[in-house]
């Protein structure tokens, strides 16, 4: 197994249409953000080992994470309540979970942008 790395991953997210990079809070590693660049929302959250997703519509769906892999999903801090887990690589949860687990946060994030804000090849 290759070891993902967050530039790896910001590469990945970078490739999915309308996706950019913006670092608000000037960490060592950006959000990942879709739609207009004044008014884009954040559907990938890099960090050094692990990456903030929508992982869930509601809480309960979110939850699951949790449940299949509790030393590696977790709740994110201040957005965990609306569906959003840190999912750290490198453990239980598979390389490819991970880009899949991004690509869904892609489309919700996607599917909730108004309809001229979407990107063109976006999912929705």
């Amino acid at each position: 197994m290759n070891l993902l790395t967050p530039e790896g991953l910001v590469e990945f997210c970078l490739g999915l249409p309308g996706a950019w990079a913006d670092n608000p809070w000037d960490h060592d590693y950006p959000v990942i953000k879709v739609g207009p660049h004044t008014r884009g929302k954040i559907f990938a959250f890099i960090g050094a080992d692990s990456v903030g997703i929508k992982a869930g519509a509601t809480r309960e769906i979110a939850d699951e994470w949790l449940h299949r892999y509790p030393a590696d999903a977790s709740l994110m801090a201040y957005l965990g309540r609306s569906g959003w887990n840190n999912l750290r690589w490198g453990g239980d949860i598979s390389n490819e979970e991970i880009f899949e687990a991004v690509q869904e946060s892609y489309d919700r994030v996607v599917a909730g942008l108004p309809m001229k804000a979407r990107p063109v090849g976006g999912h929705a």
